[in-house]
């Protein structure tokens, strides 16, 4: 054998793996496409939120969360209705990571030195029902040091133990085979990459240079998804989403390209709930790109006005910062904008200055240098524009601002090349709205959502502006952004038990393979079901990781 376990994909699932594997002293081949620079994969360029569950600093802020209000809201976004079968498992994980996140996983997280801003965000605030998707409180905790703070202990656990000698780098090592025998995984078989010294995050070659083999008591998948392979997000694309926009920006480098998938079900694991997928509506393209197509999201405060192509306001719940894929399904299921694949924000510069943040360790770094008096000068106390979100203004080909709405409205017609956008119509609607400003009370759901926001106070510090009329010159100038569909997650994958077991296609285990992270749906082969509530995606790779990684442990004995 060439090492106890070999752990494919050197993502923060794999990195967590090989870390519970490693501390009990088995060794680890960690096999990864590309080079060493991109250790962590994607979780190093994300924001890092993570969802935890009545945790001390929602208790500081008031926030009164429970395990029964989350798993009350878990369900509600999630949907399983395929209980007998594809969310068998699913559901299972869904209850032990809810439980995770309301129990060990903050104090486990700090056992590793990772800790959380004072101010705990509310993502997906939900479709406006007690019952249905969204998150009742805030729950999205963002870790000191974003992705980069949570991927940090895990690569530095890894260089420790090859230093150790329980740990050996394959990078540049592509798996095109896993070696089942007899329905056990011996090991795996692959494509040698040409050496290449690219910087994390850019695309790298993949000329070949040889072959490899390497056999091991027990394998563990944590491949990632399919965001960067736009050929797969269509092709599995949901008839309930309606159309694929004909172009979209990429959320995720290019090796995050789901090869992984189709090899195991090759092998004869089984794949459930590949139609559930996990994209956002606000992307834009990013004006520095790294990878190809490099699209960055808005994470959306709640007041931005939000236009479809043709110039009408979107309906509840289809609002900032609320309900991802309804708004998603909405814009791709409507017929008259089928053909369109963008959709506006319309706001003021006193909205933008509060409200806009940039997913990403890279456009957030305050944060992502864990600078604290940084972080209070710029986004609870500073002035202005947030230097990387002015640097989109500047220089992103979304933007476009003007003194006055019939300008703004021109500016924006000459950015997609139509006149799609009626300036008489878009006055109407913001007018309306505006109308809503001027009282306590309202009929309008986002301004009712405005105002209830506001009541918590890591909103009304740092997150939310206070309310006034898009069209009042002092709050000016006027901006109007063209948002893109963002590829961004798989929710389904490899089917798993409660042990990280891949299953096959009778359900029965594939002795020696195990799987993690979101080549896994997270656990389960879905265990956000149809809908995600934030946080969940670090946080899942970090539950399953850990759960895979300690199963194969015992299993070696």
């Amino acid at each position: 054998m060439d090492a106890d376990v070999i752990v494919v994909g050197a993502g923060l699932a794999g990195l967590v793996a090989a870390h519970e594997l490693t501390s009990r002293g088995r060794r680890v081949a960690l096999v990864e496409q590309e080079n060493a620079a991109n250790l962590g994969g994607q979780a190093f360029w994300s924001f890092g939120g993570l969802f935890l569950v009545d945790s001390p600093e929602q208790r500081r802020l008031g926030v009164k969360d429970s395990l029964d209000l989350a798993w009350n809201d878990w369900r509600g976004s999630a949907r399983f209705d395929r209980t007998e079968d594809e969310d068998s498992w699913a559901v299972r994980w869904a209850r032990a990571y809810v439980e995770f996140a309301a129990g060990e996983k903050r104090s486990w997280l700090a056992g590793h030195g990772i800790t959380f801003l004072p101010a705990v965000g509310w993502a997906e605030r939900g479709d406006l029902t007690a019952h249905g998707h969204g998150n009742s409180v805030p729950r999205f905790h963002i870790a000191w040091g974003t992705g980069t703070g949570v991927v940090g202990p895990f690569v530095e656990y890894a260089k420790r133990a090859a230093e150790e000698g329980l740990l050996t780098f394959h990078h540049r090592h592509r798996v095109d085979e896993l070696l089942v025998q007899d329905g056990t995984a011996r090991g795996v078989r692959g494509t040698l990459l040409a050496e290449d010294h690219s910087a994390r995050g850019v695309a790298s070659s993949r000329e070949p240079v040889g072959e490899f083999e390497l056999t091991a008591q027990a394998v563990v998948l944590t491949s990632g998804g399919i965001g960067g392979n736009h050929e797969l997000v269509r092709r599995h694309w949901p008839a309930r989403l309606g159309s694929p926009p004909r172009e979209m920006v990429t959320g995720v480098p290019a090796h995050v390209d789901g090869r992984m998938l189709d090899i195991s079900e090759k092998a004869g694991v089984r794949l459930v709930n590949r139609d559930r997928m996990w994209h956002y509506t606000e992307g834009l393209g990013n004006w520095d790109p790294i990878w190809p197509g490099h699209g960055i999201r808005i994470l959306p405060g709640p007041s931005a006005l939000w236009f479809d192509a043709l110039g009408r306001r979107l309906p509840a719940p289809c609002l900032p910062g609320y309900d991802t894929l309804a708004t998603l399904r909405h814009l791709r299921t409507t017929e008259d904008l089928a053909e369109h694949d963008h959709s506006w924000f319309l706001l003021t510069r006193k909205i933008i200055e509060k409200e806009f943040a940039l997913s990403g360790s890279e456009q957030n770094p305050d944060i992502t240098a864990k600078d604290r008096a940084a972080f209070l000068r710029t986004r609870v106390f500073g002035k202005g524009i947030p230097g990387p979100v002015d640097a989109f203004v500047r220089d992103g080909a979304d933007f476009v601002t003007a003194p006055d709405l019939e300008q703004l409205v021109a500016r924006m017609n000459a950015l997609t090349g139509r006149e799609l956008l009626d300036p008489a119509v878009i006055r109407h609607q913001v007018e309306a709205r505006d109308l809503q400003i001027a009282h306590a009370y309202s009929k309008d759901a986002q301004v009712q959502g405005i105002r209830n926001a506001r009541r918590y106070l890591g909103d009304r510090l740092s997150r939310v502006a206070a309310p006034h009329r898009i069209l009042d010159p002092a709050a000016g100038p006027l901006i109007g952004v063209r948002l893109r569909v963002l590829t961004r997650k798989s929710l389904g994958g490899i089917q798993t038990d409660l042990d990280s077991r891949a299953l096959g296609p009778d359900g029965t285990v594939v002795d020696g393979l195990y799987a993690a992270g979101e080549v896994a749906g997270f656990g389960g082969g879905g265990l956000h079901g149809y809908s995600a509530l934030e946080g969940s995606f670090l946080g899942g790779c970090l539950f399953s990781g850990r759960v895979a990684g300690r199963a194969v442990a015992r299993q070696l004995g």
